[in-house]
C-alpha cells in the first residue's frame, strides 16, 4: 500500500476512534421537492413531522418545474414521470404552490424553510422576465432558484420542446438575475449520457461557472443520475473531475443527494470511500446533503441517516458543515443575517 493510501486509512481510523460515542447530527436538507411530478404533496403537517423524526432543522423548499401528462390513450394514471411514454411539460404554477405552502406556515416556523423558485422554461429567453416578476410579487420570499432541469436523461426526452442546456442564452439571463438578487442556483445537468464513459456534457456546466463567478451554483447530484448508474454503475472520472472543478471554480457547490451516496460515498458494504473522505475534507465548505424526495416525506429519515457512516468518517467539524451549515451558507446574505440574529446568544 502506498504511503498516501496509508495516510488516508490512518485518517479514517482516527476519525472512527474519535467517534466511539455516536455523533448527534443536525441536518439541513438542501434538496427537497414539496410536490411530485403531478404537483401533488403529502402536505406541510406531514413534512414537519418527518423533519422532526429525521432531526432536520432546515429544508430547501422547491416545486417541480414540469408536470407529467396523463395521456388520452393511457388507461391508467402514471405514478411517476417514467411510468409511461406520455410527455411532461413546463409548469410555472409550481411556484404558486410553494409560495402558498410557505405562507401557511406559522411565522416562527418559516425560518426553517427556504423556498427556491423553479417554475420556468429554461429554453425561453422570456424566462428571466417571468422570474423577476415572481420575485417582485413576493419580496423577500424566494431564497434561491432551482432545481433547474437541463440534461436529465429520460426526463429530458419526455419534456416537450428542445433539450435545455445549462449554458444556453435563456439561462445566462437567469444567472444574471440570480446575481442581482443574491440567489443561489441549483442546476441538474448530467455530466454525461447513459452510454458515454467520459464527461461528455461537462462544458455545459463549466461555462456558466466561468462566466458567472458571482453566482453560487449548487450542482445537483454532482452531475450523476440513477439512469446513468443503471447503464454505467460508476463513473471513474467523477472524483478527479470534481477535484479539478472545485479548485478552479470557487462558486461551485456539490449536492450529494440520492445518486451520490451509492456508489461514491459508500461502497456496497456501506463503508466510506477513502478518496471521497479526502475530497470532502479538502473542501469542507463546498458539499451539502439532500434527500431529493418528491412530494412524499416518510423516507426523509432513511435518506438522511444513510449519510451517517460517511459523515462519521469525516472530522467532526467538517461533518457538521456538510450535514447542516453549508446549505445555509449559500443562501442570500440577508437570510444568513436573519438566521444569525435568531440564534440564542451564548451565556
Amino acid at each position: 500500500m502506498s504511503l498516501f493510501r496509508l495516510g488516508i486509512a490512518a485518517l479514517i481510523a482516527a476519525c472512527a476512534t474519535s467517534t466511539v460515542e455516536a455523533r448527534d447530527y443536525r441536518f439541513s436538507d438542501a434538496h427537497l421537492h414539496f410536490v411530485d411530478f403531478f404537483q401533488e404533496s403529502a402536505g406541510l403537517d406531514d413534512l414537519v413531522a418527518n423533519m422532526a423524526a429525521a432531526n432536520i432543522e432546515h429544508v430547501m423548499l422547491s416545486g417541480i418545474p414540469v408536470a407529467k401528462k396523463w395521456h388520452e390513450d393511457e388507461p391508467k394514471r402514471p405514478r411517476y414521470y417514467a411510468g409511461d411514454d406520455a410527455n411532461a411539460y413546463w409548469y410555472s404554477a409550481t411556484d404558486t404552490l410553494i409560495a402558498h405552502a410557505y405562507n401557511k406556515l406559522p411565522a416562527e416556523q418559516r425560518r426553517r424553510f427556504h423556498p427556491f423558485l423553479s417554475g420556468f422554461n429554461p429554453n425561453d429567453k422570456n424566462a428571466d422576465a417571468l422570474v423577476r416578476k415572481t420575485l417582485e410579487l413576493d419580496p423577500g420570499l424566494w431564497q434561491g432558484i432551482g432545481e433547474i432541469f437541463t440534461r436529465h436523461d429520460d426526463l429530458t426526452a419526455l419534456i416537450e420542446g428542445d433539450t435545455p442546456r445549462a449554458n444556453n442564452e435563456a439561462l445566462s439571463r437567469i444567472y444574471h438575475l440570480a446575481a442581482e438578487y443574491d440567489l443561489p442556483v441549483m442546476l441538474h445537468s448530467n455530466i454525461t449520457s447513459k452510454r458515454e464513459r467520459n464527461p461528455l456534457y461537462l462544458p455545459e456546466i463549466e461555462e456558466p461557472l466561468r462566466n458567472h463567478p458571482s453566482v453560487r451554483f449548487i450542482w445537483a447530484h454532482a452531475g450523476t443520475s440513477m439512469e446513468i448508474h443503471r447503464h454505467q454503475t460508476k463513473l471513474d472520472f467523477l472524483l478527479p473531475t470534481l477535484e479539478r472543478m472545485l479548485k478552479t471554480y470557487p462558486n461551485l457547490y456539490i449536492d450529494l443527494s440520492w445518486t451520490v451516496a451509492h456508489p461514491y460515498l459508500l461502497d456496497k458494504e456501506g463503508n466510506p470511500d477513502p478518496e471521497w473522505v479526502r475530497l470532502v475534507s479538502s473542501y469542507p465548505a463546498r458539499f451539502m446533503l439532500g434527500s431529493d424526495v418528491v412530494g412524499r416525506f416518510d423516507s426523509l429519515k432513511e435518506y438522511m441517516d444513510s449519510f451517517v457512516p460517511f459523515l462519521d468518517a469525516l472530522p467532526a467539524d467538517v461533518a457538521q458543515k456538510v450535514a447542516h451549515d453549508n446549505f445555509l451558507a449559500v443562501l442570500p446574505r440577508t437570510v444568513q443575517a436573519e438566521l444569525a440574529e435568531q440564534q440564542p446568544s451564548a451565556e
